[in-house]
């Protein structure tokens, strides 16, 4: 039987880990890239087509699947796993983004935060125990904290505050988890430490939630407007202020050289909508920066989305088809370009974890960050 879960680092690299999360639904490569699967679904892309870009785990979302279909729904069809075809790990977030940044006329208390539903208007109430068992009913792999997530430009009063009451719902989220039986026995909860862009804010966040005790713990509160430079300074500190022996997830990045600096400083896990979002709107990451496919220029060339990219999309189609399926509207557009996304995402990783492991991480990184940068085709 494999374990419940176990974090094994088998090289370092400066401060970025080379590593294996086990669980029972399979293993987890680290640093790893989760892609992001809404609705049930990474969009355009069939499980197996995730999974064959290389993916070991992807990332499901609490806010929009408790809502539609319903978690209860999803439990009484066999959990998430089931009904969506993905039988390797998945992890949950706890809905609190999706609660702050989507919805009406939110009213945060210390039960939790009660909000409209962009779908129909009908009110709810998240707290940290609707959240848990939201995601019990799903049947997450990894379960995420129930935190209230704060922009920076807000009063320092404020971001203490949220803070805090981040803390005091990771007790509570914990307690709840603890709750789940047979859930809680064959799976995992991670905190998620908070604080903006405040060292000693996140120091605090980060006791706290030691004390508390979590299998892995994520840097929240990044890439919500404060720009690249202010997250690579947070970066600098925020991580090293997490347990070294367990895994450290930055949530909702992001860019590609967004995930090599975070990973040069310690990250283990990411997770982003931007591969999936941007293949949908015609935009390719190559190792020569974004390409947008809807560009003239791309209208009669007979070359693929990147020279030797093993991806379906560019080992059989040209950019000049591919140009016009997306200028067309065309579904398969979306499918091939968000299906190359995935594929540049976990070939990256891949990049990242055989530099780590031959201890030439920071030769590699400084190289793909130049030519990412540097040349960019048609940034979009």
């Amino acid at each position: 039987m494999s374990p419940r879960f176990q974090f094994t680092i088998h090289a370092t690299d400066g401060r970025a880990r080379l590593g294996t999360i086990a669980m029972q639904r399979g293993e987890i490569r680290t640093p790893a890239f989760m892609p992001v699967g809404t609705a049930a679904t990474v969009k355009a892309v069939k499980p197996e087509g995730v999974r064959a870009a290389g993916a070991d785990i992807i990332l499901g979302n609490t806010y929009h699947l408790m809502l539609r279909p319903g978690a209860e729904r999803v439990a009484r069809l066999g959990g998430l796993h089931r009904f969506m075809g993905w039988e390797r790990p998945i992890l949950t977030d706890s809905g609190g983004y999706q609660v702050m940044s989507l919805s009406d006329l939110n009213k945060v208390t210390e039960e939790g935060v009660t909000f409209k539903s962009h779908l129909d208007g009908s009110r709810h109430l998240l707290s940290p125990e609707r959240s848990i068992e939201v995601q019990r009913l799903l049947g997450s792999s990894i379960v995420m904290q129930f935190d209230e997530l704060v922009r920076p430009d807000v009063p320092e009063k404020k971001q203490r505050e949220a803070m805090d009451r981040s803390i005091r719902w990771a007790r509570r989220s914990r307690e709840e988890f603890d709750r789940g039986g047979a859930h809680a026995e064959t799976n995992a909860i991670f905190g998620i430490q908070q604080g903006v862009l405040d060292e000693k804010l996140r120091r605090e966040s980060a006791d706290a939630l030691i004390d508390i005790g979590f299998d892995g713990y994520a840097v929240g509160g990044l890439a919500v407007g404060e720009g690249q430079e202010a997250m690579l300074r947070c970066l600098d500190f925020a991580p090293g202020q997490l347990p070294a022996d367990k895994p450290r997830y930055l949530m909702g990045v992001g860019k590609p050289d967004d995930i090599v600096e975070a990973v040069t400083r310690g990250i283990d896990m990411f997770d982003c909508v931007l591969p999936t979002r941007s293949g949908r709107t015609g935009q390719a990451f190559t190792a020569d920066g974004p390409l947008n496919i809807r560009n003239a220029c791309h209208a009669e060339d007979t070359a693929p989305l990147e020279e030797g990219c093993p991806c379906p999309a560019c080992s059989t189609y040209s950019r000049a088809y591919l140009h016009h399926l997306v200028r067309s509207g065309e579904i398969l557009g979306a499918m091939l370009m968000t299906e190359h996304n995935l594929w540049f995402y976990q070939r990256m990783m891949q990049g990242l974890r055989d530099a780590i492991g031959e201890g030439r991480l920071a030769a590699h990184a400084r190289g793909f960050l130049d030519r990412y940068r540097g040349k960019g085709l048609e940034q979009a």
